[in-house]
């Protein structure tokens, strides 16, 4: 999509997940706040962000911002400003998109914008997937309350709220980072606070989807877990990072020539489930590729940290002239650098070849490396003789999970799912397998999981006596709450143990690699996961990441 839109329909693919439920109580709400404008002679309005209290954001807060515009232009009753144009504005005024502002700046806003009100609110995350919206409209030159209402959707997002990066810190020092809360982790703030004060890694895939790009689809599908494996070792001040990943596709016929053939497949997520699940799905069609187009894209739509101590970066990867398409690389570019985004360029074919069609020059002008990788190798990875064990274990750390309500059961589905999915590379399962076995291990993979009773009730998130028998799976609902926080307890040592199992193992295996690597050499071509790695070591070593040795 265009750069500005998407930054207001951030997670939009989960609006379609919301369905009837959620339009008919929005759409209502939409028509009790267009009556406030009454007679008044302006009926021109600006759409706002709905925070949560206290300011924080989450993609709910711009799927019911999109909703509430996508209803009031449809009642043919009020003008919308467009959204691209409210964001140029707030921006120049440097000021966030929420409806966190005092009644001197509605009024300057009104002026500049020319609208006589302001559709502004908050949101308030209830229990059992309910969130409460209450909205109101606001006359731009008296800051009074024209019309305002209240209605209750299903939550169809996963993220919990986090706070405006242009809110003013509470209690860090201007140069400390406040802790990160990363998107996509739950449906409630307890989730998101098992992350505080934990580094933060944000890494955006672009892959080119055009028709010869096949091997390197299934490059990304075998190698996520290795990567992610690798950010996850590293530690700052003994804390491992979270990391988030996003996803984009581009260049491919199947998608809108009107958007560029680009599309962001993902928002910044740490559910590396929900990013493996995308990537499985992704299909490859001839197209135009506009790497300058899908950088812009990403560098303005996607929600990137404000905080200098965090490793942002872009991974491009393609194979036709980087100067294709409506946008100049370079102002693309500039775009991600200014916001402390480091854009790496990986070309699939010869390094000569890429520095001639200007990929060397994109990475140049990004602050990263520029790497030259061989996409026609499919499935690229070192067994070990670790790997049958692990893989093992995985299957039964699957077995320490307990998924409440229906969302958990989506999960819990998508969990296996993508176990099968590492499982299916032929000769190189095994050792995909275990890479994904081994980050299911670490902690980040289970604090994302808010959809599993055992880490929700042993974070005291959930209290077993507050369940719905209902929400529970079928083989547990005639136990009793004592005899259910038993079982739930014994889950959780077990799972304690297999993770410790598994990262016993983890260390044998990666020296074994590590040494086989090395007996290898640099003869072979570069694939994906090793030209990544190289430079996520480098580049994250620069944010006091710390890499475990011969990893």
């Amino acid at each position: 999509m265009k750069g500005f839109v998407r930054m207001f329909l951030a997670g939009v693919w989960l609006v379609a997940l919301s369905g009837a439920a959620a339009a008919e109580p929005l759409e209502k709400l939409a028509g009790k706040l267009g009556k406030g404008l009454g007679d008044q002679e302006n009926k021109k309005v600006a759409v706002l962000d709905f925070p949560y209290p206290g300011g924080g954001l989450s993609s709910g807060s711009s799927i019911v911002q999109e909703r509430l515009t996508t209803f009031l232009v449809e009642s043919g009753k009020v003008e919308v400003i467009e959204r691209s144009l409210l964001r140029k504005v707030l921006e120049e005024m440097r000021l966030e998109s929420t409806g966190v502002i005092d009644s001197e700046t509605t009024k300057e806003l009104g002026k500049v914008l020319g609208v006589g009100a302001l559709v502004t609110g908050t949101l308030n995350d209830l229990g059992r997937g309910k969130t409460e919206i209450n909205a109101r409209v606001i006359q731009a030159d008296t800051g009074k309350i024209l019309s305002a209402g209240r209605a209750k959707i299903d939550r169809t997002w996963s993220d919990s709220p986090v706070k405006s990066p242009g809110a003013k810190p509470e209690a860090a020092a201007p140069h400390q980072a406040p802790p990160a809360l990363p998107s996509s982790l739950g449906s409630d703030q307890g989730t998101a606070n098992s992350f505080l004060g934990k580094p933060l890694v944000q890494l955006a895939v672009l892959l080119d989807t055009s028709n010869s790009m096949d091997g390197l689809i299934s490059q990304a599908k075998t190698q996520i877990w290795k990567i992610v494996n690798e950010l996850a070792s590293s530690e700052r001040d003994g804390a491992s990072p979270v990391i988030q990943v996003a996803l984009y596709e581009y260049g491919n016929d199947n998608l809108s020539a009107g958007e560029r053939y680009i599309r962001q497949v993902l928002p910044f997520t740490a559910d590396l489930d929900q990013v493996s699940e995308k990537l499985f799905a992704l299909t490859t069609r001839g197209g135009e590729e506009f790497a300058g187009a899908v950088i812009k894209d990403a560098a303005g739509s996607l929600e990137w940290d404000k905080h200098a101590d965090v490793y942002k970066a872009i991974f491009i990867a393609g194979n036709e002239p980087f100067t294709q398409g409506p946008v100049d690389f370079r102002e693309a570019v500039a775009s991600a650098v200014g916001k402390g985004v480091v854009v790496n360029t990986i070309f699939c074919g010869s390094r000569q070849e890429g520095v001639s069609t200007q990929w060397k020059a994109g990475a140049d002008a990004g602050g990263g490396d520029y790497l030259a990788i061989e996409q026609g190798i499919r499935f690229a990875a070192i067994e070990a003789p670790q790997d049958a064990e692990i893989q093992r274990l995985g299957a039964e750390l699957n077995k320490t999970y307990i998924p409440y309500g229906a969302r958990g059961r989506e999960a819990y589905q998508r969990q296996e799912a993508q176990d099968k999915n590492a499982a299916s590379f032929g000769l190189a399962a095994g050792a995909v397998a275990a890479e994904r076995a081994v980050f299911k291990a670490k902690a980040q993979y289970a604090a994302a999981a808010s959809w599993d009773l055992v880490g929700e009730e042993e974070s005291g998130r959930l209290k077993v006596g507050d369940l719905k028998k209902e929400d529970l799976p079928a083989d547990l609902r005639s136990m009793k709450s004592a005899e259910l926080a038993s079982y739930i307890r014994k889950k959780a040592q077990e799972r304690k143990e297999v993770q410790k199992n598994i990262d016993r193992l983890s260390n044998a295996r990666a020296r074994h690699i590590a040494q086989a690597e090395r007996k290898a050499g640099h003869g072979g071509k570069a694939t994906l996961d090793q030209a990544m790695l190289k430079a996520i070591r480098a580049q994250a070593s620069k944010k006091n990441l710390k890499f475990k040795s011969g990893s």
